[in-house]
Protein backbone atom coordinates (compact mmCIF):
# COMPACT_ATOMS: atom_id res chain seq x y z
CA UNK A 1 0.00 0.00 0.00
CA UNK A 2 1.13 3.56 -0.68
CA UNK A 3 1.81 5.49 2.51
CA UNK A 4 -0.49 8.43 1.75
CA UNK A 5 -3.34 5.92 1.67
CA UNK A 6 -2.83 5.56 5.43
CA UNK A 7 -4.01 9.15 5.82
CA UNK A 8 -7.07 8.66 3.66
CA UNK A 9 -8.10 5.48 5.49
CA UNK A 10 -7.54 6.87 9.00
CA UNK A 11 -9.51 9.99 8.05
CA UNK A 12 -12.36 7.83 6.73
CA UNK A 13 -12.44 5.91 10.03
CA UNK A 14 -12.45 8.97 12.32
CA UNK A 15 -11.77 12.30 10.66
CA UNK A 16 -12.51 14.28 13.82
CA UNK A 17 -9.76 12.55 15.80
CA UNK A 18 -6.65 14.61 16.54
CA UNK A 19 -3.83 13.63 14.20
CA UNK A 20 -1.13 16.19 15.01
CA UNK A 21 -0.32 18.28 18.08
CA UNK A 22 2.51 20.77 17.49
CA UNK A 23 2.81 23.61 19.98
CA UNK A 24 -0.54 25.37 20.04
CA UNK A 25 -1.62 23.81 16.73
CA UNK A 26 -3.95 20.82 16.72
CA UNK A 27 -4.88 19.21 13.43
CA UNK A 28 -7.65 16.67 13.08
CA UNK A 29 -7.32 13.91 10.51
CA UNK A 30 -9.86 15.77 8.37
CA UNK A 31 -7.74 18.92 8.52
CA UNK A 32 -4.44 17.11 7.94
CA UNK A 33 -5.84 15.41 4.84
CA UNK A 34 -7.26 18.68 3.52
CA UNK A 35 -3.99 20.58 3.99
CA UNK A 36 -1.93 17.78 2.46
CA UNK A 37 -4.24 17.43 -0.54
CA UNK A 38 -4.22 21.16 -1.23
CA UNK A 39 -0.44 21.37 -0.87
CA UNK A 40 -0.12 18.40 -3.22
CA UNK A 41 -2.07 20.35 -5.81
CA UNK A 42 0.25 23.32 -5.27
CA UNK A 43 3.31 21.12 -5.74
CA UNK A 44 1.90 19.74 -8.98
CA UNK A 45 1.08 23.25 -10.11
CA UNK A 46 4.74 24.15 -9.60
CA UNK A 47 5.89 21.32 -11.80
CA UNK A 48 6.34 18.42 -9.37
CA UNK A 49 5.57 15.27 -11.32
CA UNK A 50 5.56 11.58 -10.49
CA UNK A 51 9.00 10.50 -9.28
CA UNK A 52 10.30 14.05 -8.76
CA UNK A 53 12.18 14.75 -5.56
CA UNK A 54 10.99 17.35 -3.06
CA UNK A 55 13.74 18.52 -0.71
CA UNK A 56 12.23 19.09 2.74
CA UNK A 57 14.38 21.29 4.96
CA UNK A 58 12.04 21.84 7.90
CA UNK A 59 12.12 21.76 11.67
CA UNK A 60 9.85 19.25 13.36
CA UNK A 61 6.34 20.68 13.19
CA UNK A 62 2.93 20.35 11.58
CA UNK A 63 4.25 21.81 8.33
CA UNK A 64 6.73 18.94 8.01
CA UNK A 65 3.97 16.38 8.47
CA UNK A 66 1.76 18.09 5.88
CA UNK A 67 4.63 18.38 3.39
CA UNK A 68 5.57 14.71 3.66
CA UNK A 69 2.06 13.50 2.87
CA UNK A 70 1.49 16.19 0.25
CA UNK A 71 4.61 15.08 -1.62
CA UNK A 72 3.38 11.50 -1.70
CA UNK A 73 -0.09 12.60 -2.86
CA UNK A 74 1.55 14.54 -5.68
CA UNK A 75 3.44 11.40 -6.72
CA UNK A 76 6.75 12.84 -5.56
CA UNK A 77 9.61 11.46 -3.49
CA UNK A 78 10.41 13.05 -0.15
CA UNK A 79 14.03 14.02 0.47
CA UNK A 80 14.08 15.15 4.12
CA UNK A 81 17.25 16.92 5.26
CA UNK A 82 18.19 18.03 8.76
CA UNK A 83 17.78 21.83 9.04
CA UNK A 84 21.13 22.02 10.86
CA UNK A 85 22.94 20.81 7.73
CA UNK A 86 25.74 23.04 6.52
CA UNK A 87 26.17 24.38 3.00
CA UNK A 88 28.60 21.69 1.72
CA UNK A 89 26.30 18.80 2.67
CA UNK A 90 23.25 20.55 1.25
CA UNK A 91 25.12 21.17 -1.96
CA UNK A 92 26.13 17.50 -2.24
CA UNK A 93 22.58 16.28 -1.62
CA UNK A 94 21.01 18.78 -3.99
CA UNK A 95 23.49 17.90 -6.72
CA UNK A 96 22.74 14.21 -6.23
CA UNK A 97 18.94 14.21 -6.02
CA UNK A 98 18.21 17.23 -8.30
CA UNK A 99 15.01 18.31 -6.51
CA UNK A 100 12.09 19.81 -8.39
CA UNK A 101 10.92 21.72 -5.31
CA UNK A 102 12.26 22.90 -1.95
CA UNK A 103 10.15 23.41 1.17
CA UNK A 104 12.01 25.22 3.92
CA UNK A 105 11.94 27.63 6.86
CA UNK A 106 12.12 31.38 6.37
CA UNK A 107 15.18 31.48 8.63
CA UNK A 108 16.99 29.15 6.19
CA UNK A 109 16.36 31.11 2.99
CA UNK A 110 19.79 32.72 3.14
CA UNK A 111 21.36 29.26 3.35
CA UNK A 112 19.30 28.09 0.36
CA UNK A 113 20.41 31.12 -1.64
CA UNK A 114 24.05 30.27 -0.87
CA UNK A 115 23.71 26.79 -2.39
CA UNK A 116 23.94 27.17 -6.20
CA UNK A 117 22.14 23.88 -6.81
CA UNK A 118 19.12 25.13 -4.82
CA UNK A 119 18.99 28.88 -5.31
CA UNK A 120 17.01 28.71 -8.56
CA UNK A 121 14.71 25.82 -7.57
CA UNK A 122 11.03 26.72 -6.88
CA UNK A 123 10.37 26.77 -3.15
CA UNK A 124 7.72 27.20 -0.51
CA UNK A 125 8.71 28.87 2.73
CA UNK A 126 7.17 28.49 6.17
CA UNK A 127 7.30 31.15 8.87
CA UNK A 128 6.79 34.90 8.87
CA UNK A 129 6.22 36.24 5.39
CA UNK A 130 6.54 32.77 3.93
CA UNK A 131 4.66 31.38 0.97
CA UNK A 132 3.69 28.01 2.48
CA UNK A 133 0.17 28.71 3.75
CA UNK A 134 -0.55 31.45 1.22
CA UNK A 135 0.45 29.11 -1.58
CA UNK A 136 -1.98 26.33 -0.70
CA UNK A 137 -4.41 25.58 -3.52
CA UNK A 138 -8.01 26.57 -2.88
CA UNK A 139 -9.24 23.13 -3.90
CA UNK A 140 -7.40 19.81 -4.08
CA UNK A 141 -7.09 18.12 -7.44
CA UNK A 142 -8.46 14.61 -7.98
CA UNK A 143 -5.64 12.26 -6.97
CA UNK A 144 -4.16 9.87 -9.48
CA UNK A 145 -3.96 6.18 -8.53
CA UNK A 146 -0.27 5.29 -8.30
CA UNK A 147 1.50 1.99 -7.52
CA UNK A 148 3.22 1.20 -4.23
CA UNK A 149 6.32 0.18 -6.16
CA UNK A 150 7.11 3.88 -6.73
CA UNK A 151 9.86 5.44 -4.65
CA UNK A 152 8.59 7.12 -1.50
CA UNK A 153 11.76 8.50 0.07
CA UNK A 154 15.40 9.33 -0.47
CA UNK A 155 16.96 9.52 2.96
CA UNK A 156 20.58 10.54 2.92
CA UNK A 157 23.10 8.79 5.10
CA UNK A 158 26.88 9.01 5.09
CA UNK A 159 29.11 6.01 4.56
CA UNK A 160 32.76 5.53 5.43
CA UNK A 161 33.79 8.10 2.83
CA UNK A 162 31.55 10.78 4.31
CA UNK A 163 29.79 11.28 0.98
CA UNK A 164 25.99 11.37 1.40
CA UNK A 165 24.20 8.36 -0.09
CA UNK A 166 20.50 8.47 -0.89
CA UNK A 167 18.74 5.41 0.50
CA UNK A 168 15.90 4.54 -1.88
CA UNK A 169 12.79 3.33 -0.07
CA UNK A 170 9.67 2.46 -2.06
CA UNK A 171 6.19 2.78 -0.59
CA UNK A 172 6.04 -1.02 -0.33
CA UNK A 173 9.31 -1.05 1.68
CA UNK A 174 8.06 1.52 4.16
CA UNK A 175 4.66 -0.16 4.32
CA UNK A 176 6.17 -3.54 5.20
CA UNK A 177 8.30 -2.05 7.98
CA UNK A 178 5.50 0.09 9.41
CA UNK A 179 3.00 -2.77 9.59
CA UNK A 180 5.51 -5.00 11.36
CA UNK A 181 6.40 -2.28 13.88
CA UNK A 182 2.81 -1.43 14.81
CA UNK A 183 2.15 -5.15 15.18
CA UNK A 184 4.74 -5.82 17.88
CA UNK A 185 4.21 -2.43 19.55
CA UNK A 186 0.47 -3.15 19.51
CA UNK A 187 -0.29 0.38 18.32
CA UNK A 188 -3.91 1.46 17.94
CA UNK A 189 -5.85 4.67 17.40
CA UNK A 190 -5.91 5.05 21.19
CA UNK A 191 -2.16 5.74 21.24
CA UNK A 192 -0.57 9.16 21.51
CA UNK A 193 3.04 9.08 20.32
CA UNK A 194 5.66 11.70 21.10
CA UNK A 195 8.37 12.53 18.56
CA UNK A 196 11.27 14.79 19.50
CA UNK A 197 13.65 12.99 17.14
CA UNK A 198 14.21 14.79 13.82
CA UNK A 199 11.68 13.66 11.22
CA UNK A 200 14.44 14.23 8.66
CA UNK A 201 15.89 10.88 9.79
CA UNK A 202 14.34 7.43 9.55
CA UNK A 203 13.60 6.90 13.25
CA UNK A 204 11.72 10.19 13.62
CA UNK A 205 9.97 9.91 10.24
CA UNK A 206 8.76 6.44 11.15
CA UNK A 207 6.82 7.85 14.12
CA UNK A 208 4.74 9.94 11.70
CA UNK A 209 4.16 7.00 9.38
CA UNK A 210 3.12 4.52 12.09
CA UNK A 211 0.92 7.05 13.88
CA UNK A 212 -1.05 7.81 10.73
CA UNK A 213 -1.24 4.11 9.82
CA UNK A 214 -3.07 3.35 13.07
CA UNK A 215 -5.00 6.61 13.36
CA UNK A 216 -3.08 7.56 16.49
CA UNK A 217 -2.18 11.08 17.65
CA UNK A 218 1.36 12.35 17.07
CA UNK A 219 2.73 15.00 19.43
CA UNK A 220 5.57 16.77 17.60
CA UNK A 221 8.30 18.61 19.51
CA UNK A 222 11.28 20.32 17.88
CA UNK A 223 13.93 18.91 20.20
CA UNK A 224 14.75 17.54 23.63
CA UNK A 225 16.59 20.72 24.65
CA UNK A 226 14.18 21.38 27.54
CA UNK A 227 13.31 17.95 28.96
CA UNK A 228 11.08 19.16 31.78
CA UNK A 229 8.82 20.99 29.33
CA UNK A 230 8.66 17.84 27.20
CA UNK A 231 7.69 15.74 30.23
CA UNK A 232 4.95 18.20 31.16
CA UNK A 233 3.66 17.96 27.60
CA UNK A 234 3.66 14.18 27.88
CA UNK A 235 1.47 14.35 30.96
CA UNK A 236 -0.81 16.98 29.44
CA UNK A 237 -1.35 15.02 26.20
CA UNK A 238 -1.46 11.59 27.90
CA UNK A 239 1.39 10.25 25.77
CA UNK A 240 1.53 6.45 25.50
CA UNK A 241 4.56 5.96 23.21
CA UNK A 242 7.99 7.52 23.75
CA UNK A 243 10.79 6.83 21.20
CA UNK A 244 14.16 7.79 22.62
CA UNK A 245 17.91 7.53 22.11
CA UNK A 246 20.61 6.93 24.76
CA UNK A 247 21.31 10.64 25.19
CA UNK A 248 17.70 11.25 26.18
CA UNK A 249 17.71 8.38 28.64
CA UNK A 250 20.95 9.70 30.16
CA UNK A 251 19.42 13.16 30.62
CA UNK A 252 16.48 11.59 32.41
CA UNK A 253 18.85 9.64 34.66
CA UNK A 254 20.73 12.83 35.56
CA UNK A 255 17.63 14.92 36.23
CA UNK A 256 17.00 15.84 39.85
CA UNK A 257 13.67 15.02 41.49
CA UNK A 258 12.16 13.66 38.28
CA UNK A 259 8.50 12.92 38.99
CA UNK A 260 7.37 9.47 37.77
CA UNK A 261 3.78 10.73 37.63
CA UNK A 262 4.71 12.74 34.54
CA UNK A 263 4.84 9.39 32.73
CA UNK A 264 1.73 7.78 34.21
CA UNK A 265 0.05 7.45 30.79
CA UNK A 266 3.10 5.92 29.13
CA UNK A 267 2.64 2.40 27.76
CA UNK A 268 5.95 1.81 25.99
CA UNK A 269 9.34 3.25 25.08
CA UNK A 270 11.45 2.36 22.06
CA UNK A 271 15.16 2.64 21.38
CA UNK A 272 16.52 2.02 17.89
CA UNK A 273 18.88 4.73 16.64
CA UNK A 274 21.87 3.64 18.76
CA UNK A 275 22.60 0.84 21.23
CA UNK A 276 20.98 1.58 24.58
CA UNK A 277 23.51 0.88 27.35
CA UNK A 278 22.30 -1.80 29.77
CA UNK A 279 22.60 0.64 32.67
CA UNK A 280 20.20 3.02 30.95
CA UNK A 281 17.74 0.22 30.28
CA UNK A 282 17.96 -0.95 33.90
CA UNK A 283 17.27 2.55 35.14
CA UNK A 284 14.28 3.01 32.84
CA UNK A 285 12.76 -0.27 33.99
CA UNK A 286 13.22 0.63 37.66
CA UNK A 287 11.97 4.19 37.28
CA UNK A 288 8.98 3.27 35.08
CA UNK A 289 8.08 -0.30 36.04
CA UNK A 290 4.67 -0.05 34.33
CA UNK A 291 6.24 0.77 30.92
CA UNK A 292 7.21 -1.81 28.29
CA UNK A 293 10.67 -0.94 26.90
CA UNK A 294 11.39 -2.14 23.35
CA UNK A 295 15.04 -2.43 22.34
CA UNK A 296 15.33 -2.52 18.56
CA UNK A 297 17.91 -2.51 15.79
CA UNK A 298 17.63 -1.07 12.33
CA UNK A 299 19.31 0.96 9.63
CA UNK A 300 18.01 3.58 7.25
CA UNK A 301 18.45 0.92 4.56
CA UNK A 302 15.76 -1.33 6.09
CA UNK A 303 14.01 0.94 8.64
CA UNK A 304 13.86 -1.82 11.25
CA UNK A 305 15.33 -5.33 11.41
CA UNK A 306 14.90 -6.66 14.96
CA UNK A 307 13.08 -6.09 18.23
CA UNK A 308 13.46 -7.57 21.69
CA UNK A 309 10.15 -8.50 23.35
CA UNK A 310 10.21 -6.77 26.77
CA UNK A 311 9.54 -10.03 28.59
CA UNK A 312 12.83 -11.38 27.19
CA UNK A 313 15.06 -8.58 28.50
CA UNK A 314 16.35 -10.45 31.56
CA UNK A 315 16.86 -13.74 29.77
CA UNK A 316 18.50 -12.11 26.70
CA UNK A 317 20.66 -9.51 28.40
CA UNK A 318 22.30 -7.22 25.83
CA UNK A 319 20.35 -8.64 22.89
CA UNK A 320 18.60 -6.51 20.26
CA UNK A 321 16.12 -9.31 19.68
CA UNK A 322 14.77 -11.34 16.80
CA UNK A 323 13.82 -10.48 13.23
CA UNK A 324 10.70 -8.40 12.73
CA UNK A 325 7.75 -10.02 10.97
CA UNK A 326 8.42 -10.50 7.27
CA UNK A 327 12.20 -10.05 7.54
CA UNK A 328 14.94 -12.66 7.68
CA UNK A 329 18.20 -12.09 9.54
CA UNK A 330 21.39 -14.14 9.33
CA UNK A 331 24.94 -13.78 10.62
CA UNK A 332 27.41 -14.70 7.89
CA UNK A 333 31.10 -14.99 7.18
CA UNK A 334 33.03 -13.16 4.45
CA UNK A 335 31.80 -15.66 1.87
CA UNK A 336 28.19 -14.99 2.81
CA UNK A 337 27.61 -18.35 4.49
CA UNK A 338 25.95 -18.60 7.93
CA UNK A 339 28.31 -18.91 10.89
CA UNK A 340 27.63 -21.28 13.81
CA UNK A 341 25.53 -20.11 16.74
CA UNK A 342 27.47 -17.77 19.02
CA UNK A 343 30.16 -16.91 16.48
CA UNK A 344 30.75 -13.36 15.29
CA UNK A 345 29.86 -12.46 11.72
CA UNK A 346 28.20 -9.78 9.63
CA UNK A 347 24.45 -9.31 9.94
CA UNK A 348 22.55 -9.62 6.66
CA UNK A 349 18.86 -8.87 6.21
CA UNK A 350 16.36 -9.82 3.53
CA UNK A 351 12.68 -9.06 3.19
CA UNK A 352 10.21 -6.50 1.83
CA UNK A 353 11.50 -3.81 4.20
CA UNK A 354 14.94 -3.68 2.54
CA UNK A 355 15.78 -0.66 0.39
CA UNK A 356 15.95 -0.63 -3.41
CA UNK A 357 19.54 0.59 -3.30
CA UNK A 358 21.41 3.90 -3.25
CA UNK A 359 20.29 6.66 -5.59
CA UNK A 360 22.56 6.86 -8.64
CA UNK A 361 25.30 4.91 -6.86
CA UNK A 362 25.59 1.47 -8.42
CA UNK A 363 28.93 0.67 -6.77
CA UNK A 364 27.59 1.28 -3.25
CA UNK A 365 24.39 -0.60 -4.09
CA UNK A 366 26.32 -3.65 -5.30
CA UNK A 367 28.36 -3.63 -2.10
CA UNK A 368 25.31 -3.38 0.18
CA UNK A 369 22.85 -5.61 -1.71
CA UNK A 370 24.37 -8.97 -2.56
CA UNK A 371 22.88 -12.30 -3.54
CA UNK A 372 22.65 -15.14 -1.06
CA UNK A 373 25.12 -17.71 -2.46
CA UNK A 374 22.60 -20.49 -1.74
CA UNK A 375 19.33 -19.02 -3.03
CA UNK A 376 20.21 -15.93 -5.05
CA UNK A 377 17.97 -13.75 -2.83
CA UNK A 378 19.26 -10.20 -2.44
CA UNK A 379 20.36 -9.45 1.09
CA UNK A 380 21.35 -6.22 2.79
CA UNK A 381 24.87 -6.44 4.17
CA UNK A 382 24.71 -4.17 7.20
CA UNK A 383 28.44 -3.85 7.83
CA UNK A 384 27.73 -4.58 11.51
CA UNK A 385 29.08 -7.50 13.48
CA UNK A 386 26.70 -9.65 15.51
CA UNK A 387 26.31 -13.01 17.18
CA UNK A 388 23.11 -15.05 17.00
CA UNK A 389 22.03 -17.67 19.52
CA UNK A 390 20.19 -20.89 18.77
CA UNK A 391 16.81 -19.17 19.10
CA UNK A 392 17.61 -16.43 16.59
CA UNK A 393 18.28 -13.68 19.14
CA UNK A 394 20.96 -11.24 17.97
CA UNK A 395 23.60 -9.38 19.96
CA UNK A 396 25.51 -6.45 18.51
CA UNK A 397 29.30 -6.75 18.71
CA UNK A 398 30.76 -3.88 16.70
CA UNK A 399 31.04 -2.20 13.32
CA UNK A 400 33.05 -3.42 10.42
CA UNK A 401 33.89 0.12 9.36
CA UNK A 402 34.91 3.20 11.30
CA UNK A 403 31.59 5.02 11.39
CA UNK A 404 30.93 6.72 14.72
CA UNK A 405 27.34 6.83 16.03
CA UNK A 406 26.83 9.84 18.26
CA UNK A 407 23.39 10.94 19.49
CA UNK A 408 21.91 8.32 17.19
CA UNK A 409 23.46 9.94 14.11
CA UNK A 410 26.31 8.58 12.00
CA UNK A 411 29.58 10.47 11.80
CA UNK A 412 32.10 9.65 9.08
CA UNK A 413 35.61 10.24 10.50
CA UNK A 414 36.94 11.32 7.12
CA UNK A 415 34.43 14.19 6.94
CA UNK A 416 35.70 15.53 10.27
CA UNK A 417 39.32 14.90 9.32
CA UNK A 418 38.87 16.88 6.12
CA UNK A 419 37.81 19.90 8.17
CA UNK A 420 40.64 19.45 10.67
CA UNK A 421 43.16 19.34 7.86
CA UNK A 422 41.85 22.68 6.64
CA UNK A 423 42.67 24.32 9.96
CA UNK A 424 45.89 26.36 10.18
CA UNK A 425 48.17 24.87 12.80
CA UNK A 426 47.26 21.22 12.20
CA UNK A 427 49.68 18.98 10.36
CA UNK A 428 47.94 15.63 10.67
CA UNK A 429 44.65 14.43 12.12
CA UNK A 430 42.66 11.28 12.76
CA UNK A 431 39.18 10.95 14.23
CA UNK A 432 37.94 8.03 16.31
CA UNK A 433 34.87 7.17 18.35
CA UNK A 434 35.20 6.60 22.09
CA UNK A 435 32.55 5.25 24.52
CA UNK A 436 30.38 7.92 26.13
CA UNK A 437 27.63 7.43 28.73
CA UNK A 438 25.34 10.07 27.21
CA UNK A 439 26.15 10.08 23.49
CA UNK A 440 26.75 6.38 23.01
CA UNK A 441 29.98 7.31 21.24
CA UNK A 442 31.81 10.61 21.35
CA UNK A 443 33.87 12.01 18.51
CA UNK A 444 37.53 12.38 19.46
CA UNK A 445 40.17 14.13 17.38
CA UNK A 446 43.82 13.05 17.53
CA UNK A 447 46.01 15.71 15.99
CA UNK A 448 49.62 16.56 15.31
CA UNK A 449 50.01 20.31 15.66
CA UNK A 450 52.31 22.37 13.51
CA UNK A 451 51.82 25.30 15.86
CA UNK A 452 52.75 24.84 19.52
CA UNK A 453 50.25 27.52 20.50
CA UNK A 454 47.24 25.60 19.17
CA UNK A 455 44.67 24.78 21.87
CA UNK A 456 41.85 22.27 22.21
CA UNK A 457 39.34 25.12 22.44
CA UNK A 458 40.51 26.59 19.13
CA UNK A 459 40.19 23.23 17.40
CA UNK A 460 36.68 22.71 18.73
CA UNK A 461 35.65 26.24 17.74
CA UNK A 462 36.92 25.74 14.20
CA UNK A 463 35.03 22.46 13.91
CA UNK A 464 31.84 24.02 15.28
CA UNK A 465 32.01 26.65 12.55
CA UNK A 466 32.37 24.05 9.79
CA UNK A 467 30.52 20.93 10.90
CA UNK A 468 27.07 19.88 12.02
CA UNK A 469 26.76 19.81 15.81
CA UNK A 470 26.88 16.02 16.23
CA UNK A 471 30.12 15.86 14.20
CA UNK A 472 32.09 18.30 16.38
CA UNK A 473 34.78 16.52 18.48
CA UNK A 474 34.12 16.34 22.21
CA UNK A 475 37.81 15.84 22.95
CA UNK A 476 41.09 16.70 21.27
CA UNK A 477 44.30 14.82 21.96
CA UNK A 478 47.62 16.24 20.80
CA UNK A 479 50.39 13.82 19.79
CA UNK A 480 53.87 14.23 18.39
CA UNK A 481 53.10 11.78 15.57
CA UNK A 482 50.39 9.43 14.33
CA UNK A 483 50.89 5.65 14.12
CA UNK A 484 51.38 4.38 10.60
CA UNK A 485 50.78 1.11 8.80
CA UNK A 486 53.56 -0.66 6.93
CA UNK A 487 52.48 1.10 3.77
CA UNK A 488 52.88 4.46 5.45
CA UNK A 489 49.22 5.27 5.96
CA UNK A 490 48.02 6.77 9.23
CA UNK A 491 46.16 4.05 11.14
CA UNK A 492 42.90 4.93 12.82
CA UNK A 493 42.79 1.58 14.57
CA UNK A 494 46.25 2.00 16.09
CA UNK A 495 45.54 5.61 16.97
CA UNK A 496 42.48 4.55 18.93
CA UNK A 497 44.54 2.31 21.19
CA UNK A 498 45.62 3.78 24.55
CA UNK A 499 48.64 6.03 24.17
CA UNK A 500 50.55 8.54 26.25
CA UNK A 501 49.11 11.98 25.66
CA UNK A 502 51.51 14.81 24.94
CA UNK A 503 49.31 17.42 26.52
CA UNK A 504 46.53 19.68 25.25
CA UNK A 505 48.75 22.60 24.21
CA UNK A 506 46.51 24.68 26.46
Amino acid sequence: MRIEQYLRESTARDGARTAIVAGDIRLSYDRLLDLAARLATTLQGNGVARGDRVLILLDNGWQAAVTVFATWMAGGVICPVNPSSKEPRLSQIARDCAPAMVVTESRLERLIEAVPELSSIPRLVTGDGGSFSAGLAAEPAIPEALPDTDLAALIYTSGSTGEPKGVMLAHENMDAAARSIVSYLENTAADTILVVLPMSFGYGLNQLVTAVLTGATLVIEKSFAFPQAIFEKMREERVTGFPLVPAMAAMMMQARDLDPSLFSSLRYTTSAAAPLPPAHLDWLRAFLPHVRPYVMYGQTECTRATYLPPEEIDARRGSVGIAISGARTEVVDEAGSPVPSGMVGELVISGPNVMRGYWQNEAATRKALRADPRTGTLRLHTGDLFTMDGDGYLTFVGRTDDIIKSRGEKVAPKAVEDVLHRMPGIAEALVVGVPHDVLGQAVKAIVVASSPALTEREVMRFCAQNLEDHMVPKAVEFRESLPKTESGKASRRLAAEPATMTGSNA
